[in-house]
């Protein structure tokens, strides 16, 4: 059980609820946050040799995770901590919501396959909902902030950006709440948080909140999709 009990038993009683009134009533699938469909950005990072490194953090990242090893381009997306100290950068830790740290996720992509700016429009628009703060969906705390943490000068410019165009194209019914840091550290999550979607498809919270993200990716984004996932059990990266 993770998460705060009430929230995830609340979430799991609503979810094993909805299923079985599903078996006599089906009924189409939803998620906590819905997908917004969304403008590319008008600024982009430029074309580069080599693997690039994007992280970003938006709520529980079993399902930030999940929707990046079903993008295109992307070779590998891996679970962990960012925004506090190396030494608290554990599950335990992190979800008290004092360390400093969200949730997020490091996603090495081929900058010849897919952009920056694309993995922030997925971001933005399937991934999570930016205008939700310091929580996302049943999950609440600073741990589960919207964030975008960069690791150059041109993408904080593309993300401040990207997130100046979609507040003056009011796509969102409130303002996007996501903040753009600097990225000082990423630190992997523990082992039986990778993979957790793949692994774990059938657990309510996964169906309930995540597995229609991916449905979504595969919707709204069908050039960018791939049925079979890139998992960190399976991944290569050389650099």
């Amino acid at each position: 059980m993770r998460r705060s009990t009430f929230s995830r038993l609340s979430l799991c009683a609503a979810a094993i609820g909805a299923l079985a009134i599903s078996s006599v009533f089906p009924a189409p699938t939803f998620a906590a946050e819905e997908a917004v469909i969304i403008p590319a950005p008008t600024l982009d990072a430029k074309p580069s040799d080599g693997l690039q490194s994007a992280v970003i953090a938006g709520g529980c990242f079993w399902g930030v995770q999940g929707v990046f090893q079903h993008t295109a381009g992307v070779v590998n997306a891996v679970s962990g901590y960012a925004g506090g100290p190396k030494s608290a950068a554990n599950y335990t830790a992190v979800s008290s919501g004092s360390t400093g740290h969200a949730e997020a996720v490091e996603i090495k992509y081929d900058p010849k396959q897919i952009s920056y700016g694309k993995i922030l429009q997925i971001y933005f628009s399937v991934a999570h909902d930016p205008t939700q703060l310091n929580r996302q969906g049943p999950d609440s705390g600073t741990q589960y902030r919207s964030e975008i943490f960069t690791t150059s000068a041109e993408q904080k410019q593309v993300a401040d950006g990207y997130i100046a165009q979609l507040n003056a194209a009011k796509v969102y019914k409130k303002p996007i709440v996501t903040k753009v840091s600097s990225l000082d550290g990423f630190f992997p999550a523990e082992a039986y948080h990778q993979d957790y979607l793949t692994l774990h498809p059938n657990q309510p919270y996964i169906a309930y909140n995540d597995i229609p993200k991916v449905e979504n990716l595969k919707k709204i984004f069908t050039q960018n999709y791939i049925e079979k996932p890139t998992l960190v059990s399976s991944a290569k990266v050389t650099n």
